[in-house]
């Protein structure tokens, strides 16, 4: 992948459809694998496919190991279906609205911002440029162009709990969020309500540390991006009793994986991705499994969708029963979950989508 950065100086209106043209931002313009970066500062620029997108990420930047990175590579895989994409990286919260406003003016016809951040930039520029279809991922954003790409991960965090209990040995689990948000704390809510079913289940009493459904409160680092803030949250929980973790805070979260890792005994529960696959190899053996969320897929369908007349503003919600949430497998840590829990989680998933079982959160889309 090519890196380079645009300065606020580039033309808004030359040749918008051409990779390299555009308005410039403060921060770097990653190139998708569909079209390399021209070499050297003068070259000319490369021409674009039929259809252009360009993404727009939150102040966690694109590396995140959550919402930006699989949005990232859900527009890339949509290369292959011959729209051609690049990604405005914002590295502060003063990067958000120049570069929602850079991406309008590139011409394309698709622009994709990633989280509550760029709510009121998206809003906006969607509300003044009635041509552009528009998606934001876990925020909902009213507009006749603009679809919200929501999931209901509550869903899956319910299985996670549920599981988080049932292997725990000392009678403590811990949660903790990057900000105190709706897709923040739908996680949490599942995550609680899953050790409740384990508890009324099996008549234990293991407790939740770092969220408290009723009061709408618990654990927060404030921010996504700050490891050492992650670490000392988790550390936190690790001596009030937790040996299982999960952290819902982008990639602060690696913070309470090293935590886990140091303090021996404690797993952590990943969320967005398959942390086994996106975090450092170091931290594979105390991932427990990870909660999903498929934005790769969605977002690549969407992408499509602005290339044939099909979008539209209907909100893609992920649930269990269409695949956009769900576990991820147990890898290095599945003989310490004995089968007939994993064969409880198994079924509670099938009891979530048949509507046996409802998971109750007030933040669910």
């Amino acid at each position: 992948m090519s890196v380079r950065a645009v300065s606020r100086s580039s033309s808004r209106t030359a040749r918008p459809r051409l990779l390299g043209a555009g308005a410039g931002l403060a921060g770097l313009l990653l190139l998708s694998a569909c079209a390399s970066a021209p070499e050297g500062g003068d070259a000319a620029p490369t021409a674009a496919a039929e259809h252009c997108a360009r993404m727009v990420t939150n102040s966690g930047g694109l590396d995140d190991r959550s919402f930006n990175q699989s949005s990232w590579a859900g527009l890339q895989a949509a290369g292959a279906d011959g729209v051609d994409s690049e990604v405005l990286v914002s590295t502060s919260e003063t990067d958000l609205a120049p570069n929602v406003s850079q991406a309008v003016g590139s011409g394309c016809g698709f622009v994709l911002t990633v989280g509550y951040e760029l709510a009121a930039a998206t809003q906006e520029e969607a509300a003044a440029n009635p041509d552009v279809d528009f998606a934001i991922v876990d925020e909902t954003v009213e507009g006749d162009n603009v679809k919200p790409i929501l999931f209901d991960t509550a869903q899956a965090s319910y299985l996670a709990g549920y599981l988080a209990a049932g292997v725990s040995k000392t009678g403590a689990v811990g949660t903790f969020g990057g900000g105190n948000q709706p897709p923040v704390t739908l996680f949490m809510d599942g995550f609680a309500q899953g050790v409740d079913a384990y508890n009324a289940a099996h008549g234990t009493t293991v407790r939740v540390l770092g969220w408290d459904q009723e009061a709408r409160d618990g654990s927060f680092t404030g921010d996504f991006e700050d490891v050492n803030k992650g670490k000392q949250v988790a550390q936190a929980l690790i001596d009030q009793g937790a040996d299982v973790i999960m952290p819902v805070a982008g990639q602060v979260g690696e913070g309470a994986a090293s935590a886990a890792l140091d303090a021996g005994g404690v797993s952590v529960i990943w969320v967005d991705n398959d942390g086994y696959d996106t975090l450092p190899e170091t931290y594979r053996p105390i991932l427990l499994t990870s909660v999903l969320k498929d934005t790769e897929q969605a977002v690549r369908e969407i992408a499509v969708s602005t290339t044939d007349d099909t979008f539209t503003n209907e909100p893609y919600v992920g649930t269990l029963e269409n695949g956009g949430v769900g576990l991820a497998p147990f890898h290095d840590l599945e003989s310490s979950v004995p089968a007939d829990l994993a064969a409880e989680v198994d079924a509670l998933s099938d009891e979530i989508v048949a509507g046996t079982v409802t998971v109750d959160s007030p933040d669910a889309p």
